[in-house]
């Protein structure tokens, strides 16, 4: 009995160390983080449509569930949407640019849980990815895989994630189409 204890206390006592140690390195690490995660998200909204600033615009949160922020664009070229879905291993973060004739001028997946390889390819900046990507410029709000009747091709082996992208930038134009 005494020999389970003394087990228990130190594995108590490895446990709370490194717990400790990792909120304190989590704690060290945050604000940094998200700077990070702020710039990557404003070289997202420059990648899918170029302004000298955005400003958040009020939109129908319960008519667009997955639209995190509707930004218009201040030099009066178009929005740009942040949405966040899900797509075949997790949830996907993604802007999409829309312009004033509500066309898709680009998408920029800005943080995803998808299989390497596989869906990752959507955000990957190989070849493979931007070509991917650039199918959706020009599309509208009926924006769809060939499998769904339309327009984009589907990423070999990851058919869940590229209709869950088409999906959402379809998503994001109807938002963006909302205001009016």
């Amino acid at each position: 009995m005494k020999k389970i204890l003394k087990l228990t206390f130190i594995l108590f006592l490895v446990c709370a160390i490194t717990a400790g140690v990792l909120g304190l390195i989590n704690e060290m690490t945050y604000d940094r983080i998200q700077e990070q995660k702020r710039i990557k998200t404003e070289k997202a909204y420059a990648a899918v449509l170029a302004s000298d600033g955005y400003e958040e615009t009020a939109f129908d949160k319960a008519a667009f569930p997955t639209i995190d922020k509707v930004n218009k664009c201040t030099n009066g070229a178009g929005y740009v949407v942040t949405t966040t879905f899900s797509g075949a291993q997790g949830r996907i973060t993604m802007a999409v640019g829309v312009d004033n004739e509500l066309l898709c001028t680009g998408i920029s997946i800005i943080s995803h849980a998808e299989t390497s390889g596989l869906g990752a390819n959507a955000a990957s900046a190989s070849e493979v990815g931007v070509n991917w990507r650039a199918q959706f410029v020009g599309e509208g709000e009926d924006v769809a895989i060939t499998k769904a009747g339309g327009n984009i091709d589907a990423l070999a082996g990851a058919t869940i994630t590229s209709r869950a992208i088409a999906n959402a930038t379809a998503t994001a134009i109807a938002a963006v189409k909302s205001l009016g």
